[in-house]
């Protein structure tokens, strides 16, 4: 059922948002969904270019969820036939193409990877394949589509007009991807359309042919990307900044527990319903305290709060120096051994074990299996590692003298060496 107080679906829907396009239509759309009892189409396109779903989409999978909760109806494209174009969205080179093959089996556990935040039951949920309608399409339908935009157009979006440029190749097939992706919403008559701020343009496009189909254009609402573990880029598994929905409890705690500080505020605000005065606060006074909350309050939606409270006394028992004090060390990494914010496995190793051991021993260490970096065992000794304050790791066996302790557990500081 509609809820009668649109304000409130109002605000709730609206917040969270770094654009809308615009405010005054979704307010009417919003009231004549109540008056008509017709749920709103919102879809969202993804594309089954890798095949995790990871914390970045669920920004806007979040945004859905709302939707779905006031009562209208949540159509996911899953963007099969795109996929085979390749978004070139902030890309600054073509994306190579993906097989048919490739497409169909990253696509296979969208669904349940999706369902983790959506409601899927069939009266909310819609799920559709751009295949359906984009597959039919002839060559007179394509040029008929392509003759609905000009080149110049095309050239406003920022990373073709910057590449365009400096001369950097644009193939001609990327610039039908911002048509195909209108077209589809075309084609699914969407009231709505989600996106985030990488794919302004995109999503405008589809307003612009619902007005040349004679259909009245949707809503656009534009969500923040979210910066990956790296806290730098937004989170993107080519970029191997990421955490996926399917992740382990342990996996998904550590990797939190891993991005710095500077993404603590952020992270809280969109994937956590912690109020922010509140989690300013926590953040101000003990960012420790804050990221384990964080690392727990991610993690609870897909695993349950039981399974993240358990995996975070597993973190603090390996490498909390303060529960550890025996066992722990903080390694602190000089400046000159970090090349573009990164260091060696093997340098890792060695600079833990402080002289004890040789360089080619650190190698051979991680070359054994003995080297764990945030959760994950590295047997690459040249693999370059993320260097950021407190990023846990573990470094074979701790040897003084004669005597052997146990593991080495480790935090690093980027404090001078």
């Amino acid at each position: 059922m509609i809820p009668a107080m649109q304000d409130h679906g109002f605000t709730l829907l609206r917040s969270g948002c770094e654009h809308v396009y615009t405010d005054d239509e979704l307010r009417r759309k919003l009231a004549r969904s109540a008056a008509a009892g017709r749920p709103l189409r919102v879809k969202l396109g993804m594309d089954p270019t890798a095949p995790d779903i990871h914390l970045g989409h669920c920004v806007q999978l979040s945004k859905m969820r709302q939707f779905q909760d006031l009562g209208h109806t949540a159509v996911l494209i899953i963007g099969d036939f795109t996929a085979m174009i390749g978004d070139p969205t902030g890309r600054s080179k073509t994306r190579p193409v993906l097989t048919a093959d490739e497409i169909r089996a990253n696509a296979q556990t969208y669904m349940a990877q999706a369902g983790r935040v959506l409601d899927v039951r069939p009266e909310r949920l819609e799920v559709r394949h751009n295949s359906e309608w984009l597959s039919k399409m002839d060559f007179a339908d394509v040029v008929k589509l392509a003759g609905k935009m000009t080149v110049g157009q095309m050239l406003k979006r920022d990373d073709f007009r910057n590449r365009f440029e400096s001369e950097t190749p644009i193939s001609v097939h990327e610039l039908l991807y911002p048509l195909v992706q209108g077209w589809d919403s075309v084609n699914i008559r969407a009231d709505v359309e989600l996106g985030g701020t990488d794919q302004t343009y995109n999503n405008l496009v589809g307003r612009d042919l619902q007005s040349d189909a004679g259909m009245e254009p949707q809503v656009v609402m534009i969500l923040p990307l979210l910066r990956g573990t790296d806290g730098e880029k937004k989170m993107s598994k080519s970029l191997g900044n990421t955490i996926a929905v399917q992740d382990s409890p342990r996996d998904m705690f550590g990797r939190t527990m891993s991005i710095p500080d500077s993404l603590l505020e952020e992270w809280f605000r969109l994937l956590t319903g912690v109020p922010a005065e509140e989690a300013r606060a926590l953040i101000r006074e003990h960012p420790m305290k804050a990221k384990q909350r964080l690392a727990v309050a991610v993690g609870a939606r897909f695993h349950g709060a039981a399974a993240m409270e358990e995996a975070a006394q597993w973190w603090r028992s390996k490498f909390d120096p303060r529960l550890r004090e025996t066992e722990s060390i903080v390694v602190r990494v000089p400046g000159e051994e970090i090349a573009d914010g990164a260091i060696q496995a093997w340098k890792l190793a060695w600079l833990a074990h402080e002289g004890e051991i040789s360089r080619s021993e650190a190698r051979r260490m991680v070359e054994g299996g003995a080297f764990e970096f945030d959760g994950q065992k590295i047997t690459d000794p040249n693999k370059p590692l993320p260097v950021r304050e407190g990023a846990p790791f573990r470094a074979g066996r701790h040897r003084k003298g004669e005597r052997v302790k146990q593991p080495l557990m480790a935090i690093i500081s980027l404090e001078s060496a």
